[in-house]
Order: structure tokens, then sequence, then C-alpha cells
């Protein structure tokens, strides 16, 4: 059995691989499974299993990329899922205490994994969100959301999901009309224009990546709501020197994913005082169940440079610091799965499209990194959180009936 071969055989048990080497030797790991795909892959030549057991997940995408992993059973997402769904997060069974060195060693990997000084959060907010246009439309709902839709129902489309979405987090925020908001991380301007629409609020978006904010100016000058609601190319460190005290609400979404850990408090100090002493924000983000991690070296590399994924403990602690009460958390445990199924599936669909915008290397790394992040919120640790700050205890109802209350209205 190849050293490739005894790894297999560790980690698939439910579903089965079978791997064809390059002198056409063939090896099959697992059981066929009700729920578990059933998974045939080709081995070009010899380098790739050295590569892939050097680092599975970045060896594995970088082989696939170029060619050299091929899949003749299945396909990406099905290779990640059985993967994934042998080793899921809730396995159950005894928990032990960690060891000190495990603990110390995810404490500095925690920190030293994402620095995002000012320079270099615009390069690597580029990386990814200044990708054609052309690109997101193909796979993303007609208002362009790029995050995490919200399913009443695993039936809705996309598009009903994503504006589920916008007024789900709308609800939680307790707007009134005339009001100051303050959108960080705008994307291409769905969020906030939505809420200027629904609410009446004034609007201030900002963003770091120049190609969302051509289009989220381009959609407001297009809906004549210029005046009302604006968008800047602006890092909120700047802006809270400028603007301070001046917005009675904040939203975040999809955002703090890119903070950084050493920035953490910075962000939490920052919108603080961007708000009005009884101001609110409602922060959407990414989540790590359990203890702080580290970011994988393949979407480190390739995907988002300079983005961590925080643990709740983590993120809550950073707002301690500045008298943000956390007034409403919630939990969205299989949201972006469902997201990020719809949005491979789309994306394959368009398979042509994509190629010829980039090529097939492009195509191949972006369907790894979907299927990768939906095997994640599938059976990793991932989830998203939705976290609602104030500055006042008073400001807001004293039960969450309000919010129920306003999404009815808003779907009405």
């Amino acid at each position: 059995m190849s050293i490739l071969g005894r790894f297999l055989k560790s980690v698939v048990k439910r579903g089965t691989i079978t791997v064809i080497h390059p002198d056409e030797e063939i090896e099959k790991f697992g059981q066929s499974e009700a729920g578990f795909p059933d998974v045939t892959v080709r081995l070009a030549d010899k380098g790739v299993m050295r590569q892939i057991l050097l680092d599975p997940r970045l060896g594995a995408a970088e082989m696939f990329m170029d060619g050299r992993l091929i899949i003749e059973q299945g396909d990406i997402m099905e290779l990640i899922q059985l993967a994934r769904s042998n080793k899921p997060w809730e396995r159950g069974g005894h928990l032990g205490e960690l060891s000190g060195f495990k603990r110390a060693k995810d404490y500095i990997a925690g920190k030293l994994d994402a620095y995002n000084g000012q320079r270099r959060s615009k390069a690597n907010v580029a990386h990814h969100y200044d990708l054609s246009r052309k690109l997101y439309e193909l796979f993303l709902d007609e208002d362009m959301q790029y995050s995490c839709a919200y399913w009443t129902d695993p039936g809705n489309t996309l598009e009903q999901a994503q504006l589920d979405k916008k007024a789900h987090i709308a609800a939680k925020m307790d707007l009134n009309p005339g009001q100051r908001v303050l959108d960080i991380g705008c994307g291409w301007g769905g969020m906030a224009l939505y809420l200027h629409h629904k609410f009446g609020v004034e609007v201030l978006g900002i963003t770091l990546s120049e190609e969302q904010l051509k289009v989220a100016q381009e959609r407001a000058s297009k809906e004549g709501v210029a005046d009302k609601v604006r968008f800047e190319l602006i890092d909120y460190r700047d802006l809270a020197e400028r603007d301070a005290g001046q917005f009675d609400r904040i939203v975040s979404v999809g955002m703090f994913e890119h903070v950084g850990t050493p920035n953490f408090k910075t962000f939490f100090r920052c919108a603080a005082n961007l708000m009005k002493d009884d101001g609110v924000m409602l922060l959407h983000t990414i989540g790590r169940m359990g203890r702080p991690g580290t970011t994988d070296s393949f979407t480190r590399k390739y995907i988002f440079p300079g983005g961590y994924i925080p643990a709740l403990s983590e993120t809550v602690e950073a707002s301690e610091h500045f008298r943000l009460i956390a007034t409403d958390i919630e939990t969205l445990r299989l949201h972006y799965a469902l997201t990020l199924r719809e949005w491979y599936k789309r994306t394959t669909a368009n398979k042509d499209k994509i190629v010829a915008l980039y090529d097939e290397r492009f195509f191949r790394l972006w369907t790894f990194y979907l299927a990768g992040a939906t095997a994640a919120f599938e059976s990793g640790g991932m989830c998203n959180y939705q976290i609602q700050f104030s500055r006042n205890r008073h400001t807001l109802p004293m039960t969450r009936d309000y919010i129920g209350e306003a999404e009815k209205r808003l779907n009405g």
C-alpha cells in the first residue's frame, strides 16, 4: 500500500475513494454508504502524491488546479465532502484536556495569523474583490450579495434567501426614518440601497475595493438616490478620525473576516467612536465554532490573504474593552452551506464563460474554494454569527419580539 493509501485508509471509512496511480495501480478505500460520495481520482505523475502529503489541503488544491489530480468519478465538491464528512467537527466521543503545547501553539498562531495594516488591507481586498464584476454576476444573486444568505426554507431560491437575509439584518437594527447608517464593507451596495428604500435612512457605505465602489455608485445614481446613499473608498480607521459620533446605526456584513486578529480591538474602538451614544451595530461574520484557530494555507495563499475567521470568544472579548454591550447573538449553522452550494452550482453551469474570462486553472481554483468552504460549513467548524451591539442598555426594546415583527412587515 502506498503512503498516500495509508493516509486515505485512516481518513475514508464512509463512502469510497478509488485512486489510480501513474503506473495504473488501483487502490480503493472505504465502504459505499448512502449520503457519502463515491469518488475516483487519477494521479497524473509521481509528484502528485508527494505534494498532497506535504500539505494535504494546499497540495491537493494545487495539484487539482494544475490538472495533475484528475477526478474521473464525481467532482471536486464530492471529493472534499468525502474527506470532511468522514471527520465532522461534532463527532462526539470523549473530550480530554488540550495539552499545554497545543494551547500555546493555537494562541500564538491565532495572534500571528493575520495582520492587516492599512496599506496591506487595501491590497488584500483587491486580491479578491477586484476580480472581474462579470465573474461575480455569473454566480451571485441579482443583487450581488456576496455573503451568507438566510434560508427560512431550504427550498427557496438564492434570490429569496438573500432578500430574507437583508430583512433579517435590518430588523435587528431597529431602524427609523432619518437616521444615519454606516455600512462598513458595503460590497456592491445592495444592503445600503435596501436599508434606504425600506426605512428612509441615509447611508454611507465604505469599501476598499475600487471595483465594488464603482458598481455601488453606479447603482445609487441609476436609482436616483445618490444624495441619500453615498459610497466612499476609505478605511474604517480613517473614517473614525473624520466622522466620529455621526451614526445612529452601523451594519457590517462579511467584512470582519478581513480585519485580522491584531486589529480586532481597533475595529471595535473605531465602531464605538463612530456611533452616537445610543448607537447600535449589527455585525454579520463568518465564525469559528469552538476555540480560536488558524487560516489554512490554501485560503491564505489564493483566496483571502490576510483573512482570519474569528471565534465567538475572541470577537466578543475584543468588543468588551470599549463598553459595547452584546445585546443579541445568533448562530447561523447551515445557512452558508446552502448558499455556497447554490454558488457552486451556478459557477459550474457557467464554466465556459468563466474560462473565457480567465482560464481553466482559475476555474478549478474557484471551484476548489467553493467546495472547500461548503464542506467547512457542512462538516467542519465554520458557522456564521450575527452579533448586535449597543452603546446604551436602554436603546433597544426589552424583548426580541420587535425583530420578528419587523421581518414580517418587510416580507409582507
